[in-house]
């Protein structure tokens, strides 16, 4: 059985190789294979075509990765360079960076007091700065604050030229300051307008222009004119000295450079004080101005009267327009009369003319006691609406307890303003209409004494007149 299979295995063997062998002498075939030869001789191409293709292949990849090896190479080669160049420029910034310490180490060793300069021109540089663009030399001298700045935020050593010009500066400031100088700058009016007027400056202090006070406004580099001058007695002295052209003349100056002067202007003039103390001030000055008036009235009659009666003293004949006249009438019409009743009609007299003396003094009296308590209810109203503030706003705000406390003090001075020359007033009338009185309590004794004795011994009346006395 073996030898049969070994023996078609044969066979089998011997048909292949001659169809093989056929196939390679035959032509080659296109179109689809109708035998067993065609499909071999198909196979056949097939792999001779596919195994040309794979040769190919082979050659393009052996040739590209020569070119990669090369391109590699190429590639170590620039990456070795640049390493070289990296380790070259990393050991010359070493190299610089000791450098610089060296050279900074020398040149703060070579400065020396040079820093200590820098810092004191630096310093004075911007001192000076802000005090020239306060001052009013700045309306009159050319801006420096510009050359001031960049020397006072200058981080480098000035040089001779920048040291020079802060000398100047320096210098002219102080030089500016100790004159009196005239010309002409640019002036803000109170109605917003600018003017270019001629303008005295006194120092750094006041600078004076048509009869008023000016300040200098740094943020719009111009003088301008006060909205409201201060008090008379400063302000009368600007025409003088604006006058004055040679030699010295009286002014009043700001040595605070605009905060007193500010300060003045601020202050309440006479109206405004009036104001503060309120309804109960104006009753004050009401009630005040018409007991004065009345006083100043009333002493000038008791004056006149005064006056009257000493010319009357000098007189033998009674004269009608003085009390002691009238006095001394009552007595030349009432002769006949015994002395008590003659006495009587006397003391009526004198006591009808100590009431026209003494006419209206009263009301001067009252009102010189009523203006103090009037001051007193015009501080206790101004204390609650001080406190009323308080408890509405605080204590944070002066301002707003300011109108209380303005009527309670005003209120207080008011009435002891009032009450003061009142009281004297009151005094000077009351001791006038004193000595008028006692002339005529004088001048009526001496006449019953003269009456009485001029009468009999013996009569009653003048037993009961000696009883009395």
């Amino acid at each position: 059985m073996r030898k049969l299979l070994s023996s078609a295995f044969l066979i089998c063997l011997a048909c292949l190789i001659a169809l093989v062998a056929h196939a390679e002498s035959a032509p080659p075939r296109t179109g689809e294979p109708t035998s067993l030869f065609e499909l071999l001789d198909l196979v056949r191409g097939g792999l001779q075509v596919e195994s040309e293709e794979n040769r190919l292949r082979e050659q393009e990849f052996l040739a590209a990765r020569e070119n990669q090896t090369r391109l590699l190479a190429e590639a170590k080669a620039a990456l070795a360079e640049k390493e070289a160049l990296s380790q070259r420029l990393e050991q010359e910034y070493a190299d610089n960076e000791n450098t610089l310490a060296e050279q900074e180490e020398r040149l703060a060793e070579g400065l020396g007091q040079m820093g200590e300069l820098f810092g004191v021109v630096r310093q004075v540089a911007t001192d000076t700065s802000g005090q020239v663009w306060d001052s009013l030399t700045s309306s009159q001298l050319e801006p420096r604050k510009d050359l001031l700045d960049r020397l006072g935020r200058s981080k480098e050593l000035p040089s001779t030229e920048d040291l020079e010009e802060l000398w100047f500066e320096l210098q002219r400031e102080m030089t500016q300051q100790g004159q009196v100088v005239r010309y002409r700058a640019e002036v803000l009016t109170i109605e917003g307008q600018v003017e270019e007027r001629e303008v005295i400056r006194a120092g750094p202090f006041s600078a004076l222009s048509r009869g008023r006070y000016l300040v200098w406004a740094p943020a719009q580099e111009k003088l301008i004119e006060l909205t409201r001058q201060p008090p008379s007695r400063y302000l009368d002295t600007v025409a003088t000295f604006e006058n004055t052209k040679t030699g010295f003349g009286p002014l009043a100056v700001d040595p605070s450079r605009g905060s007193l002067l500010g300060a003045l202007t601020q202050t309440p003039n006479f109206q405004e004080r009036i104001q503060q103390g309120g309804y109960v001030g104006y009753v004050i000055i009401g009630l005040g101005i018409f007991a004065f008036a009345l006083g100043i009235i009333r002493w000038v009659a008791v004056a006149w009267t005064s006056r009257k009666v000493a010319v009357q003293r000098k007189r033998d004949r009674a004269h009608a327009g003085n009390p002691l006249g009238r006095v001394l009438a009552i007595y030349d019409d009432n002769r006949e009369l015994d002395s008590e009743t003659l006495e009587l009609k006397l003391d009526e007299a004198v006591l009808r003319e100590t009431s026209k003396l003494e006419r209206f003094l009263w009301v001067v009296k009252t009102v010189s006691v009523v203006a103090p308590l009037l001051g007193l209810l015009g501080t206790v109203t101004g204390m609650i609406q001080t406190f009323q503030a308080i408890t509405l706003f605080g204590a944070g705000d002066p301002k707003m307890m300011a109108g209380g406390i303005s009527e309670a003090l005003v209120t207080t001075m008011l009435g002891l303003t009032t009450a003061i020359p009142l009281v004297l007033l009151y005094d000077t009338l009351a001791n006038g209409t004193r000595r008028i009185i006692d002339v005529l309590n004088e001048q009526s004794a001496g006449l019953i004494a003269s009456r009485a004795e001029m009468e009999p011994a013996g009569t009653e009346s003048n037993r009961s007149r000696g009883g009395r006395a």
